[in-house]
C-alpha cells in the first residue's frame, strides 16, 4: 500500500514537471494536464499538490495576458499554502503574484507581496529564495527608475548567490546590474557586467542566457559608436537564436543589426534586416494567437463539459425532488398561499423601514465625511504654513550667524593690526579683546539653536544619515547640515571658523566616511538623501 502511494506521488510530480515544459510551447495541453492532476488532488485531498496545480495554471494565464484569471488561481493557491503552513511554496507564489500585480500596474500591492516573500525566506533561512527575492525587488525599483534602491537589492542578491556559489544566479544579477548601468547611460560599467554574465553563462553552457546577454552587449557597443564590434555580437545572438528557435531574441537581434547597419550608412543591409525583424514579429504574433486560440478553445470545451455535467446532476436531483415533493406540495399549497401573502405584506413594511433607515445613515455618514475632509484640509494647510515658517527661521538664523561671524572676523583682523603697532599702553587690553572674540567663535549656543530648527525643517535627516554611516562625528554632522542648506564654501568656512584649505580637507574626509565613489558630487549626494518619518527615529543625534 505504501509502495503504491509513493509511486502515485512520483507520477504526479512527473506530470507537474511535464506541465511546466508544455506551458512554454503548448499552453492548452498543459492546462488540460493540470486540470486532470488538480481533480485527482481534490479527490485524494492532497492540498499541497492542489495548490501547485493552481499556481501553475495561474502562470499559464499570466503568460497569455489573462491577468484576472491568473490572479484568481494564484489567490486560491495562496489560501491553500497559508492554511497548510507551507512557507516556501507560499513565498514563491507571493513572488509570482508580485510580478503579476506589477505588470497589471498595481505597484504598491506588488511591493508588499515581494517584501512578504522576503520575510518568509529570511525566517526559513532559505538563502537562494532570499537572493531571488532581492533580485525581484531590484528589478522592481529599476523599472520605477529608483536606481539607488535597485543597486542596493541587486548587490544584496549578488552577495547571497556568491555565498551559496550559485553561478546561474550570479550571472543573472550581473546582467541586471548591467541593465541598470545601461539605463544610467554608464555604458562602460554596463558592458563590464554584461561580459561577466556572458563569461559565467558560457562556462555553464547556458545558451538561452547567453543569447539575451549577447544582444545586450551588441546594443551597448552600438550606443557607444563601436558599430563593427556590436555587429559581431549581434550576429552571434542571431545565429544562437535560430539554433534555439527563440523568436523574440531573433527579432531583437535583427532589429539591432538593422540599427547598426543604418549607423554605418549601409541602408540596403539595414532595410533587409528590418524586414527580417518584421517577419519574425509576424511569426511571433501568429504563434501567440494560435496558442491563445487553442487555450480559449480548451477552456470553452472544459466549461461546456462542466456545464453539461452540472445540468445532468441538477436534472437528476430535480427529478428526485419532484417525485418526493409532489404530494407534499398539494397538501401545503393552500396554507402556503395564505402564509405567503401575510409574509409579503410584512416584507414590504420591513423593506420600507429599512430604506428609510439606510437613507438616514447615508446622510449622517455624508455629513461626517464632509467634516472630516475639512479638518484634514485645515490640518494640511497648518502643517504647510508651519514648515514654511520654520524654513524662514532657519534661513534667518543662518544669515544672522554668518553676519555675526563676518563682523567678528573683521574685528579680529583689525585688532591684530593694532597689536602689531606695538603701543604698550594698548596691547594688554587689545589682547584681552582678541581672547574674548576668539572665545565667542567657539561657543555652541548658535549651533544648538541651529540644530533644533534644522531638525524641524528636515525631519529625521540625521537619523537616516547615521544609518548609512554610523561613524560620523558632531563636526561631520555640522558640515553636512551646512551643505544640505546649499551654502557656499566661503560661508561654510566662516561659520565653522576654519580656512578654505581646512574645509577642503574636511570635505575630503567626509567623502571617505560616506564611501562616495570618485566623481560623485558630495553636495548632490547629500541633497538627494531621503528623510524618514519621525516615528522611525529611535535615538537623538547631537549636532
Amino acid at each position: 500500500m505504501l509502495l503504491s502511494s509513493s509511486v502515485g506521488a512520483q507520477a504526479s510530480a512527473s506530470r507537474l514537471e511535464q506541465a511546466k515544459w508544455l506551458a512554454q510551447h503548448h499552453p492548452d495541453s498543459a492546462f488540460r494536464l493540470l486540470r486532470n492532476v488538480l481533480q485527482e488532488a481534490v479527490q485524494q485531498k492532497d492540498r499541497e499538490k492542489e495548490g501547485l496545480c493552481l499556481q501553475q495554471m495561474g502562470q499559464i494565464f499570466y503568460h497569455q495576458g489573462r491577468y484576472s484569471q491568473a490572479l484568481d488561481h494564484h489567490l486560491q493557491a495562496d489560501k491553500i499554502f497559508r492554511e497548510e503552513q507551507l512557507p516556501d511554496l507560499l513565498a514563491h507564489n507571493l513572488n509570482e503574484m508580485g510580478t503579476l500585480h506589477y505588470y497589471n500596474k498595481q505597484d504598491e500591492v506588488a511591493l508588499k507581496e515581494h517584501r512578504e516573500a522576503l520575510g518568509i525566506f529570511r525566517k526559513t533561512r532559505d538563502q537562494k529564495g532570499t537572493a531571488f527575492t532581492y533580485g525581484n525587488l531590484g528589478h522592481f525599483y529599476e523599472k520605477r527608475q529608483v536606481h539607488d534602491s535597485a543597486f542596493h537589492y541587486q548587490r544584496l542578491a549578488l552577495g547571497l548567490y556568491k555565498q551559496i556559489q550559485d553561478s546561474g544566479g550570479i550571472a543573472k544579477i550581473y546582467e541586471n546590474l548591467g541593465s541598470i548601468f545601461e539605463d544610467l547611460i554608464q555604458y562602460d560599467s554596463a558592458q563590464y557586467y554584461f561580459r561577466q554574465s556572458l563569461s559565467i553563462n558560457q562556462r555553464q553552457n547556458d545558451q538561452l542566457a547567453q543569447l539575451e546577454v549577447l544582444n545586450n552587449i551588441g546594443d551597448v557597443l552600438r550606443k557607444t559608436g563601436e558599430y563593427r564590434r556590436g555587429l559581431a555580437y549581434s550576429w552571434q545572438a542571431v545565429r544562437l537564436a535560430k539554433k534555439l528557435g527563440e523568436l523574440y531574441q531573433l527579432s531583437s537581434g535583427y532589429r539591432d543589426l538593422a540599427k547598426a547597419y543604418h549607423s554605418l550608412q549601409q541602408n540596403d543591409s539595414a532595410f533587409i534586416y528590418m524586414e527580417e525583424n518584421r517577419d519574425a514579429l509576424l511569426k511571433i504574433y501568429s504563434e501567440e494567437n494560435n496558442k491563445q486560440a487553442a487555450l480559449l478553445s480548451t477552456l470553452y470545451e472544459i466549461e461546456k463539459k462542466n456545464n453539461a455535467i452540472a445540468q445532468l446532476q441538477n436534472a437528476r436531483q430535480r427529478n428526485v425532488l419532484l417525485s418526493i415533493g409532489a404530494g407534499i406540495i398539494l397538501v401545503l399549497l393552500f396554507s402556503l398561499g395564505a402564509v405567503a401573502l401575510s409574509r409579503q405584506k410584512l416584507k414590504l413594511r420591513n423593506e420600507q423601514a429599512l430604506r428609510e433607515q439606510n437613507e438616514q445613515m447615508y446622510q449622517t455618514q455624508k455629513e461626517l465625511m464632509g467634516t472630516e475632509l475639512k479638518n484634514k484640509l485645515l490640518q494640511e494647510q497648518f502643517l504647510k504654513t508651519e514648515l514654511e515658517t520654520k524654513g524662514k527661521e532657519l534661513s534667518s538664523h543662518t544669515l544672522h550667524v554668518i553676519q555675526k561671524s563676518q563682523l567678528l572676523e573683521q574685528l579680529r583682523n583689525r585688532l591684530q593690526e593694532l597689536v602689531k603697532e606695538d603701543k604698550r599702553d594698548q596691547k594688554k587690553q587689545l589682547k584681552q579683546l582678541l581672547s574674548l572674540i576668539q572665545q565667542n567663535f567657539s561657543q555652541d549656543k548658535y549651533w544648538e539653536d541651529f540644530r533644533g530648527i534644522f531638525e524641524q525643517v528636515h525631519e529625521s535627516f540625521f537619523q537616516n544619515l547615521k544609518q548609512r554611516c554610523p561613524d560620523l562625528t558632531a563636526a561631520d554632522l555640522r558640515l553636512v547640515a551646512l551643505l544640505k542648506m546649499n551654502l557656499t564654501s566661503t560661508e561654510i568656512s566662516t561659520l565653522l571658523n576654519i580656512s578654505l584649505d581646512s574645509l577642503r580637507v574636511s570635505r575630503y574626509r567626509l567623502r571617505k566616511k560616506l564611501n562616495l565613489p570618485q566623481g560623485e558630487n558630495l553636495v548632490a549626494f547629500i541633497q538627494g538623501l531621503q528623510e524618514i518619518p519621525a516615528r522611525y527615529v529611535k535615538e537623538e543625534l547631537v549636532l
